[in-house]
This record gives structure tokens, C-alpha cells and sequence, in this order.
């Protein structure tokens, strides 16, 4: 009998249930899932859309999410990791679902796995499926966690799926050129069915994948596209033209192409999900994911972004030029210590007047003095000082920060989590 645990006492117990954080392969999680399946068959939600990718997958699964939700289907949305509570993990009709749900699902998996090992990541995948085949969705979204050819979320075969960008990251797992990166995204591709891929340099790897097992592959500026006009955009995509849409209401140029491969996705399943322009409109007008060029109310402007590698950075840079004129830009900066930190400092430093850096907690955080090196040696040591945690770097930065300043809060989604916890 799987003992009573509350949501906190459950996630202490599965982060303990595996000696490795990450452990990629599906034969584990398929076999647990086989055995929670339901007369024997795993039930599946009538359509599934995974999404991966490096950067992007959490705008795209939000785009699709709002924008389905608005022509009135019953929504589940899976997406990782999550900012302040672990619930934002799963949501079913727009909201994250309630502790007692999670803790239900927790020891369904509990009971279900036996003596098979998961990690953090695969208990919470099989819960988040167990509680959607029982909501009676019409679609599912489901966010890749790290690659996509060994991502316990791929034990579901995608209806259609979207792979948003290629570009290094998570390097020990994926391998060290785009070129590998390319093909264990292209893994949640599926023969015969559609397959987006959503930036306009695809790697040979990914092509060479899709055509093997068959996938209907569309590429964007190959087979879709968007054009950017001064109050409005329009989509060009294979089954027609979506005129006079609103940008999304998530900041930042590189938007228009997530909300490009998230309309290319919903028009290759509008067969079976119809939907009207206005729900398409209306969805990008109300969509929202913190931590991705959040702005928060007030003065000084302060700017949230989760990047966490090179890819987003140079999305983040490019966005911080285009906001108007600030007189100085504060940086409360932390980052993991197996990221490329520097390559996401050569990229940022450029927009940077001061930096606050801070020590993230856990094992896999880099420390303030490790990032103050890595600064020193680009000759900032005199823009920097080092903090013991991201709320205390905060408090610093604002406190120096004039009303015509601005503050950016970058380098991990607990980068943000920390100074939205600080600022509740």
C-alpha cells in the first residue's frame, strides 16, 4: 500500500528514487506506463503535438495551449521545469491541477513501477500522462524535457510534432555538434505524420532523419513562412494564408517564428481541430509564460528571462535593443555551472552596465566568485559584485537602480524563480 504523502513530501521522495538526475532511454518508463494502462492498452488523448527543441518549446506549448483553449477544446499541457510551484508542470483546461490530483498520480506511478528506477523527471511524466487520460481531453501538448529520441515524453507517438530550434545545449547528454543535437530532436518525429521544424537552418542530420522513417516535414522559408508588418503579421503555411494576426502577447521579435511553427502544427491538424481566425487571433493576443522577457509593473523596469545558453541569449540581446532607451542596464545574473557561461556572457555584456552575480543553490550551481572570474577576465571586474543569493543580489541592484535604469534578471529559470519569490 503506497503510504499518504502530501505534494512537497512526494516530490522529496521521487527526486531520491534514481542514483542519476538525467537517465535517458524509454524502455523503463514504457514499461511502467504499459503497466498503469488501463484492460492493458495505454490510453492516449485523441491528439497528441510534442514539441522540442533547444530554445522555444515553453512559448510555442503556451501559444497552442491559448490558442486551442480559445476555439473551445479541453486542453492538457505538459511542460518543464517550472518557476515557483511544480504544478505549473500540468495543466488541464488553462490551470494547473491541484496538489491531491498530483499526489493521486504520484502513487499510481508508485504503485505501478515496482522495483524500476525513474528519475524526477520520468515520475512526473507518467503523472502528468495518468491524470490526462483521465480528464477527457480533446488535445495534448506535450513539452520534451531534454532531447526528444530518448525524453521519456516520447513514449507517445505524436499526432504531430514540432521541433522549434536546434542549436547546443546539454552537450553530455545530446552531443557536442548541432549536427548530433539534430538527429535526438528528430526522434519525436513519426512516420507519415507531420513534422515542423520552426527556424530556417535545419541540420542535415534532422532532414536526413525525417526522410528515413518517412515524416511529412515542413520547414520554415521552405514551406512556411511569416511576414512582419508594422501593426501585424501574416502566415504563409502550405494549407493557406492566416492575414492581419496580432503579434503574440509574449515580447520579442523571435516570437513571430514560434508563433509561426505553432500555426503550421494547428494547420496541418485543423481537420480534425477546427478553428476559427478569431480563436487563432485571440489566442496570441492573451497568451502568457512568465519568465520570458517578463516585465514586471513599476520603476525601475525590471526584465525576466530564463536563457540559459548561447541560442537564448543572442534571442535575449536582440530583444533588450529594441526596448527603448534605459540609462543604465543592472544585470542580476546566476547560471548552472555545466552551461556555457561564457559564451552567454560574450554574447549579453554588450547591453550590460553592472553586474549583481550570485551563487545558485544545488550542486549544479555555478558560484558568484566563479562567474566573477569569468567576468574579470573580460576586464568587467570593476562592473561586478558578487552575492550569496539571487534575492540578496536583487534587493542590491534595486536599491542602486535610478527610475530610468533597468534591471534584467537572466541566466536560469531559478535565476527568475528567485527574484519572483523575492518579489511576491
Amino acid at each position: 500500500m503506497t503510504p499518504q504523502r502530501n505534494l512537497d513530501a512526494w516530490l522529496a521522495y521521487i527526486s531520491a528514487q534514481h542514483p542519476a538526475e538525467i537517465a535517458l532511454g524509454l524502455e523503463r518508463v514504457r514499461n511502467v506506463w504499459e503497466r498503469m494502462a488501463v484492460n492493458g492498452k495505454a490510453p492516449r488523448a485523441p491528439i497528441n503535438i510534442t514539441v522540442g527543441g533547444t530554445n522555444g518549446k515553453g512559448s510555442t506549448c503556451a501559444m497552442l495551449e491559448r490558442i486551442l483553449s480559445c476555439a473551445g477544446y479541453r486542453v492538457g499541457c505538459y511542460t518543464s521545469p517550472h518557476l515557483l510551484r511544480y504544478n505549473e508542470r500540468v495543466r488541464i483546461g488553462l490551470k494547473p491541477v491541484e496538489d491531491s490530483a498530483l499526489c493521486t498520480a504520484l502513487a499510481a506511478v508508485e504503485d505501478a513501477r515496482a522495483d524500476t528506477p525513474l528519475t524526477y523527471f520520468e515520475f512526473g511524466t507518467l503523472a502528468a500522462f495518468w491524470l490526462f487520460e483521465r480528464a477527457g481531453l480533446d488535445v495534448a501538448i506535450l513539452e520534451v524535457g531534454l532531447g526528444g529520441r530518448l525524453d521519456a515524453v516520447n513514449i507517445i507517438d505524436a499526432d504531430c510534432a514540432v521541433v522549434v530550434s536546434v542549436d547546443l545545449d546539454h552537450q553530455a547528454f545530446l552531443g557536442n555538434t548541432r549536427e548530433a543535437i539534430g538527429f535526438e530532436k528528430a526522434g519525436i518525429f513519426r512516420s507519415a505524420r507531420p513534422a515542423i521544424f520552426g527556424a530556417t537552418n535545419p541540420p542535415h542530420s534532422l532532414l536526413d532523419h525525417a526522410a528515413a522513417i518517412g515524416a511529412d516535414l515542413m520547414v520554415l522559408s521552405r514551406d512556411f513562412s511569416f511576414t512582419r508588418m508594422e501593426q501585424q503579421w501574416r502566415f504563409d503555411g502550405r494549407r493557406g494564408k492566416h492575414h492581419a494576426l496580432p503579434f503574440p502577447a509574449l515580447r520579442g521579435s523571435y516570437q513571430l517564428k514560434n508563433a509561426s511553427a505553432c500555426l503550421a502544427a494547428l494547420d496541418e491538424l485543423r481537420d480534425r481541430l477546427p478553428l476559427g481566425e478569431a480563436d487563432i487571433k485571440r489566442g496570441l493576443l492573451e497568451v502568457e509564460l512568465p519568465g520570458r522577457l517578463q516585465v514586471l509593473p513599476g520603476r525601475p523596469t525590471v526584465v525576466l528571462d530564463v536563457a540559459h545558453n548561447p541560442h537564448a541569449a543572442l534571442a535575449l540581446e536582440d530583444a533588450l535593443g529594441t526596448m527603448g532607451f534605459y540609462r543604465n542596464t543592472l544585470a542580476v545574473f546566476g547560471m548552472l555551472k555545466d552551461k556555457d557561461i561564457d559564451g552567454v556572457i560574450d554574447i549579453i555584456q554588450a547591453r550590460v552596465d553592472r553586474w549583481f552575480v550570485a551563487t545558485l543553490s544545488g550542486e549544479r550551481g555555478a558560484t558568484a566568485e566563479q562567474i566573477f572570474d569569468k567576468l574579470a577576465a573580460r576586464g568587467l571586474e570593476h562592473r561586478v559584485k558578487c552575492y550569496a543569493n539571487i534575492a540578496s543580489a536583487f534587493a542590491a541592484a534595486r536599491s542602486e537602480a535610478g527610475e530610468s535604469d533597468r534591471i534584467l534578471v537572466f541566466g536560469s529559470f531559478y535565476t527568475v524563480a528567485d527574484v519572483l519569490k523575492s518579489n511576491a
